[in-house]
């Protein structure tokens, strides 16, 4: 069988199961030492979750939406809109995480948000099913270019830039769904210095976690190690060097980082 033969097996075999099939052992040599897997820690374990890519909801929140200038869905709730990070654009674990201000920006902004790690996947999931793809979930940052993001949006352009540079994903431990259960209500909370900034409850999204994979899972196939983002509340802001930012989520955990 040809390599373009096993590869198209293998992406329908994930795309109908969700889950990967032991892969045929192939002689193999590259140009240059591949990169290292991306891998977050997870709560009392020693092994880690291997992280493959990372999706973001748009405007989860209403009051977000409205402080982003998006107009009220009175004609009802429209489908989530989703966006892409790199999956290496990721920085985690335990302890305060030194975060990197990016360059090419005057306007670093931060939205706490809840973040579902996903070990087990699939194509056009359905609702009551997507709870068993999810491993756990853990306290995220989705750093944005603010100045980026908007002047693409002027002129039409993609967010890439403005939403999926080095580091722009942090996130902390990810706690494990038989420790947590499935967080649908809890206070989740930003203080940036000490000062409250972001304060919401998860009751609060618009799109709930198992619709957003269901959703999701109608333009991609999901598979194991995709991270989702499910949307920050209302208070984003400005951040500079040497700011310490605490996140909590209720029933989830906590994340601490330090801008450098």
């Amino acid at each position: 069988m040809s390599m373009l033969a096993v590869g198209g097996a293998l992406r329908q075999e994930l795309l109908h199961t969700g889950t990967l099939p032991a892969l045929p052992v192939f002689a193999m040599t590259y140009v240059f030492t591949p990169c290292p897997v991306v891998a977050l820690p997870v709560a009392g374990s020693d092994a880690r979750f291997p992280v493959r890519r990372i999706f973001c909801v748009g405007r989860n929140y209403a009051e977000h939406a409205r402080e982003m200038g998006a107009a009220d869905q009175a004609a009802g709730l429209e489908p989530p809109f989703f966006f892409m990070k790199p999956g290496d654009a990721v920085v985690g674990g335990d302890g305060e995480l030194a975060v990197a201000y990016p360059p090419a920006t005057a306007n670093l902004h931060h939205e706490v948000e809840l973040v579902v790690a996903l070990a087990g996947g699939g194509a056009d999931v359905a609702v009551d099913a997507a709870p068993g793809l999810i491993f756990g979930y853990a306290v995220g940052l989705d750093l944005t270019r603010r100045d980026l993001q908007a002047r693409a949006k002027e002129k039409g352009h993609p967010w890439d830039m403005g939403k999926g540079f080095d580091q722009s994903a942090v996130c902390g431990l990810i706690q494990p769904v038989t420790a947590v259960g499935h967080p649908a209500s809890g206070e989740i909370r930003l203080e940036v210095n000490g000062e409250t900034r972001q304060r919401g409850d998860l009751a609060d999204m618009m799109w709930k976690v198992p619709a957003i994979i269901a959703n999701l899972s109608t333009l991609v196939g999901l598979a194991p190690g995709d991270l989702i983002y499910t949307g920050t509340p209302s208070g984003v802001g400005p951040l500079q060097r040497g700011d310490r930012l605490a996140g909590r989520i209720a029933g989830v955990g906590t994340l601490a980082a330090r801008i450098v």
